[in-house]
């Protein structure tokens, strides 16, 4: 009898299942599967993601592009790092976007993007980006979604506490983490304290272009400055970074730098000191930096090497940078969007610390300090305090804004996001991450006007999450659903690289101005082929130039003869489609590079060394139609001093070189 109960059961739960999924049954999203996390995140077939999530490529160097909710990777866009799929930092025109004052540095550690902002509110022009390891800040345009710019930042060293950006994009930041001697010089690493500088360098952005340029530096005590977020609404014109090791210890740091029961963020008054530089202040010292800008007409980069920057001591801008105590080694460094609150992450505090912005005013005003650090005010820790979230979470790093009012909080030691009240700092709920969650992301949460609607975790552990790989297990990101007073976990997937940070933004704003078409006439690349009819091989010594095409299906020239062992052999293929979805590959035998990705309408070079006699072939790499395999040609190689001539085919005849 209980078996004949428990089947009449299961049958019509199945029943009540299919006939609110099926034809005949009721709406979805008030069926039996309503509920469904899966149904919540799926993105069907030819429609698009809500949102754009870029998230940092941690110790890749690069930059993800993730569609939310589906969770999809659309896209890796090369930064600091060499690139093979794209060719990036192997082709001859974008090897200088690479170039520092160390030389070639084909890779970075990259941590935090940020969006341009116009009014407080995203606008969807530029990314922003930090290399960590060898200190630059790299811009993005998602006209195109290519890597345009690279600014190393010279006096610093472990650029963590970047790049983000003020309301109006007017600047973004690169503050150290490590502090160094302030200029560099042989020095005993024991005399640290009081020798050892930081560096807080902010970079003015041309509101037409996005061209960066710094603009000055500021040279604060040797701390370690861990994050940083700019001040919006009441507070625009402030940016504020958060220090540890104000020990200033020099070893063993997790004991040594752990002393204080406070440390603190630093709140700097930006459009103060600008004032200042603006009517002369500052000194000009030497230094020795590379700006590199890649040319969207010619389709090449340029290094340039810059001698010089504008140094800021903070004793000569009397008012405009203040010590903010707060517990213990913070590490987040955030801002709500109304900028009143500065909430303070100390990893190793048992409270979770917000600063009143308003009090912070109010504390300068009546002189409120609790005395000073190599000259700069520390304002009284509870003349500024707005409040406290009491036993939130072990081990706090990051917050975010949903601009409802509430807050969210990523705990590392206890794996789990905490949604708390602004105001009231009351907690209203938790949920688990899958392990040890760094930072988080609500679209527009760095901005005065939040999308709501999920926050993105990012996990620096998964072990046991998913299929096993080898010794390196994947890092991951969890999507939660917070429309509601209770967050909803609806999904996780795996990601490139160590995720840090991302940065989030309603797919509207980007994709109205994605370029679709390269126009052929606007290339202005030195050694661009319009037509067919101009390819040609040019010899130059030992050098020879190939002006090569490609259109589906095939090369113009195809066959080329008269190379010689010991050349330096430059292919300069130009792509002549011109819609945007039609890039053509071209590998060459033997080339010591990758391939080249070639985009609609652009050049692009490579070199190649022929080491071997020989008929080698070269091919499109890049499947572009059903004849995608004839596209293909050959290089005859002949002995060095041969007599061979320079010929090579178009259109099936043979041509003499000119």
């Amino acid at each position: 009898m209980k078996t004949i109960f428990k089947s009449l059961f299961a049958i019509t739960v199945l029943s009540l299942v299919f006939s609110s999924c099926g034809n005949g049954g009721s709406d979805k999203k008030s069926g039996a599967l309503s509920s469904s996390a899966a149904e919540k995140v799926y993105v069907a077939p030819g429609e698009h993601d809500e949102f754009y999530a870029f998230v940092s490529g941690g110790f890749s160097g690069q930059l993800a592009v993730y569609g939310l909710p589906s969770g999809r990777l659309f896209k890796v866009i090369p930064v600091f790092s060499v690139d093979a799929e794209k060719a990036y930092g192997f082709n001859e025109e974008t090897k200088p976007m690479l170039n520092t004052s160390h030389g070639f540095i084909p890779w970075d550690d990259s941590h935090h993007p940020d969006i341009s902002q116009t009014a407080g509110e995203l606008d969807g022009r530029w990314v922003f980006i930090n290399g960590n390891n060898t200190p630059r800040i790299a811009k993005i345009d998602l006209t195109t979604f290519e890597t345009t710019e690279i600014i190393e930042i010279p006096n610093s060293a472990g650029n963590h506490s970047s790049s983000f950006v003020t309301e109006n994009t007017e600047y973004v930041v690169a503050g150290t983490r490590f502090s160094v001697p302030y200029p560099q010089k042989d020095m005993p690493i024991a005399e640290y304290k009081g020798n050892f500088k930081g560096a807080l360098t902010f970079i003015s952005v041309d509101p037409e272009d996005g061209g960066m340029d710094i603009k000055f530096q500021i040279m604060m005590p040797g701390f370690n400055y861990d994050l940083s977020h700019p001040g919006r609404g009441k507070s625009h014109g402030w940016f504020f970074f958060t220090t540890y090791n104000t020990e200033e210890a020099n070893s063993l740091l997790e004991v040594n730098a752990s002393q204080n029961d406070k440390d603190f963020i630093a709140a700097i008054n930006w459009k103060k000191i600008e004032e200042y530089v603006n009517n002369g202040g500052g000194t000009k010292a030497p230094t020795n930096y590379a700006h590199n800008v890649y040319d969207e007409h010619t389709h090449t980069a340029t290094s340039t090497m810059k001698d010089e920057i504008l140094i800021v001591n903070p004793s000569d801008v009397p008012g405009a940078i203040y010590f903010l105590p707060t517990p213990k080694s913070p590490h987040g460094c955030d801002v709500d969007p109304s900028g009143e609150y500065i909430i303070g992450s100390g990893k190793l505090a048992a409270e979770l610390t917000a600063h009143s912005f308003t009090k912070m005013l109010a504390a300068i005003e009546g002189e409120k300090f609790d005395g000073e650090a190599y000259g700069i005010p520390i304002l009284q820790y509870e003349e500024i305090l707005a409040g406290a979230v009491k036993q939130p979470g072990l081990g706090p790093l990051h917050t975010e804004f949903d601009g409802k009012g509430n807050a969210y909080t990523t705990f590392f030691i206890s794996s789990e996001v905490v949604k708390w009240k602004l105001g009231t700092w009351e907690v209203i709920d938790r949920k688990p991450t899958y392990y040890s969650v760094g930072h988080l992301m609500i679209p527009g949460g760095n901005s005065r006007k939040p999308f709501g609607k999920y926050v993105l975790a990012m996990n620096k552990i998964t072990k046991d999450r998913y299929l096993p790989t080898g010794p390196e297990v994947t890092q991951s990101a969890q999507l939660y659903d917070i429309t509601g007073e209770k967050m909803e976990l609806l999904l996780d997937f795996p990601t490139i690289g160590e995720p840090h940070y991302a940065a989030g933004i309603p797919a509207d704003i980007i994709k109205a101005n994605s370029k679709k078409f390269f126009k052929l006439e606007e290339n202005k690349h030195k050694y661009v082929t319009k037509s067919e009819a101009d390819a040609k091989v040019v010899r130059d010594g030992n050098e020879v130039h190939i002006y090569m095409t490609m259109i589906r299906s095939h090369f113009a020239p195809d066959n080329i003869e008269g190379i010689q062992v010991g050349d330096e052999v430059f292919f300069h293929v130009t792509n002549l489609e011109q819609d945007y979805d039609v890039p053509h590959g071209i590998s060459m035998i033997g080339a010591q590079t990758s391939e080249l990705l070639i985009m609609p309408g652009q050049t692009e070079t490579f070199k190649w060394y022929p080491k071997n006699v020989g008929v080698w072939p070269f091919y499109c790499t890049d499947f572009c139609s059903a004849l995608h395999q004839e596209m293909q040609g050959y290089v005859r190689v002949s002995p060095k001093g041969s007599s061979v001539p320079i010929t090579f085919t178009l259109d099936g005849d043979a041509v003499d070189a000119e």
